[in-house]
């Protein structure tokens, strides 16, 4: 799913037929805005963490942040209803254990704000098909029979998520500049179309998040939709003795230099980057204090669990009381449905239909 920042106040106008970017309260000013989503179709890595939850909790006091579970984009291909439910409130559950704080941020379940699919639809009458069967995604997934159209149409649901937010910029990946291009593209077409409804989100491809390798394919991101026993995944909940044994079990290479060269060593290039991230050194400084493959995956397992343990018991302590996760979700949904019900309201408008 899209990151999504948008830039200082002093540079930001405001959006068409709106004011600039509510505040949550007088005590906690917002110069910026962020928006993520996560689509709950495994338990979450720590690729999840270092590359994004990590980043949005430490800006809390700086930025308004809305980050929400992506339950609908788990909805493209076939799907068990409990794993889904049950995956939704882990995710949920892990984005408050990563610190991300009600007090500045909005958490909620995307299919709580009903806003997200409603949009969807308009967009839906502003896309052609011809784009959306050009979407990497469609391409590579879509050409059975059995295909839901979901897929298909998913891309404009991606769109609404970032439009319903009056978002500016859109600090993406490689892998989602195309969908961000699109809700570009709809946007554009929208405004030229009915008026000017939507702020049209600029990518932003400098302002990229950390990428965490898998550790026995260091060629490939860790994917927290890879199969739960895969050796180079470490999810945020794994205990610690089984951080350690996938990370001593690391791909590196036939050589025995403790080197950063991502392109001819990504193995240990991967490794020495998750240390980097965690303790703010770049990562050829780390590289020149060890001295060996092991004292590496040693010095690495060490700081994973030194990371992830404190964020394993606050959510133990969040599953323990299911009421209290409940009512924060209510409240970011009820705070999400604020900002964008304004938004449907006025393309709504736009295009013609009762409000």
């Amino acid at each position: 799913m899209v990151k999504v920042t948008a830039p200082p106040a002093d540079g930001l106008a405001p959006p068409p037929g709106g004011s600039a970017s509510p505040q949550l309260g007088d005590d906690h000013p917002r110069s910026s805005r962020v928006l993520s989503g996560i689509t709950p179709s495994g338990s979450l890595t720590l690729g999840n963490y270092l590359g994004a939850l990590r980043r949005f909790a430490d800006g809390q006091p700086t930025h308004e942040g809305f980050f929400f579970v992506a339950d609908l984009h788990a909805m493209t291909t076939a799907h068990d209803p409990k794993r889904l439910r049950d995956l939704s409130t882990e995710t949920a559950a892990l984005f408050f254990a990563a610190g991300l704080d009600p007090q500045y941020s909005t958490i909620f379940v995307q299919s709580q704000v009903t806003a997200h699919v409603e949009l969807s639809y308009l967009l839906e009458c502003t896309a052609h098909v011809g784009e959306l069967g050009r979407m990497i995604q469609f391409k590579e997934k879509g050409r059975k029979p059995k295909t839901r159209a979901s897929l298909f149409t998913y891309p404009c649901l991606m769109a609404a998520d970032i439009l319903l937010y009056d978002t500016d910029t859109v600090p993406v990946g490689g892998d989602q500049d195309q969908h961000v291009e699109l809700c570009r593209d709809l946007a554009i077409r929208f405004n030229r179309s009915y008026g000017d409804t939507f702020v049209v989100p600029r990518l932003d491809r400098a302002a990229l998040a950390s990428r965490v390798a898998d550790l026995a394919d260091p060629t490939v991101k860790m994917s927290k939709s890879a199969d739960s026993r895969a050796a180079g995944v470490i999810r945020m909940l794994d205990a610690p003795a089984a951080v350690t044994r996938k990370i001593s079990r690391a791909v590196t290479d036939s050589e025995s230099a403790v080197r950063y060269d991502p392109e001819r060593k990504p193995g240990v290039s991967n490794l020495l980057d998750i240390i980097a991230v965690i303790t703010g050194e770049r990562p050829e400084v780390v590289a020149a204090g060890l001295s060996s493959y092991g004292e590496l995956k040693r010095v690495c397992a060490a700081a994973v669990v030194e990371t992830l343990t404190p964020i394993q018991r606050r959510y133990a302590d969040l599953v323990a009381a299911p009421q209290e996760l409940t009512a924060l979700l209510s409240a970011g949904a009820e705070r999400a449905r604020a900002q964008a019900e304004p938004v449907l309201v006025r393309a709504k408008q736009a295009m013609g239909l009762a409000s």
